[in-house]
């Protein structure tokens, strides 16, 4: 059996708030008007690049349970992937901001993965 988990969308909080500074600085950059229009315009698309690249890579990133593996996968073109035995101890951390909306960190061994959505039923899956 197989499981697969995505990570929380809490990952995204930070590349989003660099995209909607960079937006906020590139819509009153480009509103100074002609010659500040084209560098204006040039931070708004980076805000929408950087907040299409989190969201891209949020998508294609998931931890899998399977069989005595924990492993986390990501990429698109060139998939990359860290797994570990279950045969060890499996931890859980979890600060109160964590707690409250549903996510944590899962240690095995050497693998240490952040922003796991539904951590408490991947360690139930782990024993």
């Amino acid at each position: 059996m197989e499981v697969r988990i995505r990570l929380h969308p809490a990952v995204l909080a930070r590349p989003f708030a660099k995209a909607v500074a960079l937006s906020i600085a590139g819509g009153a950059v480009a509103s100074l008007g002609w010659p500040a229009t084209a560098p204006g315009v040039a931070l708004l698309a980076l805000g929408a690049a950087v907040a299409t690249g989190a969201v891209w890579r949020w998508e294609r990133t998931h931890v899998v349970v399977s069989g005595e593996r924990l492993s986390i996968v990501h990429g698109t073109v060139r998939r990359r992937s860290a797994s570990v035995g279950l045969n060890g101890a499996v931890e859980l951390e979890q600060g109160l901001l964590g707690r409250l909306l549903g996510y944590g960190t899962i240690v095995a061994g050497e693998l240490e993965i952040p922003y796991v959505a539904e951590p408490r039923r991947l360690l139930r899956l782990s024993h």
